[in-house]
C-alpha cells in the first residue's frame, strides 16, 4: 500500500502577497517548494481534523508547533552560555500534555478517566521539577528567581494539605 500512486489534483488560488511571503520562508521538514509545503501542512491540517493523531505523531506535532521558540532558545543559549532547566522542563510538559489532548478522544467515562489520569500525573510531574528548582536559591533558569517567585501558594496548599493529614 505505501508504494500506492496517489493521485495528485492542481490547486489554483490567489493569497494576499504577505501570506506567500510568510510560506516561502516557513521551513517544513521533507518540503522545499510551496507546493510540498501545501501538501504537508495540508495533509497534517487533515490528520488533525480527522483526528488521526496518534500520540507519537502528536508529539512531533507539537514540537513542530514550537520549533521556533525552541530554536530561539538554542540561539540564546549559544550566544550567553546560558541554559534554563525550567524553561525545557515546562516545554516538555506543554509538548506532552498537548500531545496527550490532541491524540485522545475518549468514546466513554473510562476513557476519559484513563486520561484524565494521564494529564494530571504530568501537572503533578511538572509541579515536583519546579519545586525540585526552589531547593536552590537560584533556579536553573534565564531568571533565577523565577520559580521562588511564584511558589507561595503551592507550597501553602500544600502545608495546608499535609498538615490536614496529619503529615
Amino acid at each position: 500500500m505505501a508504494n500506492q500512486a496517489v493521485s495528485m489534483e492542481p490547486l489554483s488560488a490567489r493569497i494576499p502577497s504577505d501570506l506567500y511571503g510568510w510560506l516561502a520562508q516557513l521551513q517544513v521538514e521533507g518540503a522545499t517548494t510551496n507546493s510540498d509545503k501545501l501538501r504537508v501542512l495540508l495533509g497534517q491540517l487533515k490528520r488533525q481534523h480527522d483526528g488521526a493523531f496518534d500520540y507519537v505523531a502528536a508529539h512531533a506535532w507539537a514540537r513542530d508547533t514550537t520549533a521556533r521558540l525552541r530554536e530561539a532558545l538554542v540561539r540564546t543559549e549559544g550566544r550567553s552560555g546560558r541554559h534554563s532547566e525550567v524553561l525545557n522542563v515546562l516545554l516538555d510538559h506543554l509538548t506532552t500534555s498537548l500531545a496527550m489532548v490532541v491524540s485522545d478522544a475518549p468514546g466513554d467515562e473510562a476513557a476519559a478517566a484513563k486520561l484524565e489520569d494521564a494529564l494530571v500525573r504530568r501537572a503533578f510531574a511538572l509541579s515536583e521539577a519546579l519545586l525540585r528548582q526552589a531547593t536552590t536559591v537560584a533556579a536553573a533558569a534565564y531568571d533565577p528567581g523565577v520559580v521562588r517567585r511564584h511558589m507561595a501558594a503551592t507550597v501553602e496548599l500544600a502545608a495546608t494539605i499535609s498538615n490536614n493529614q496529619g503529615g
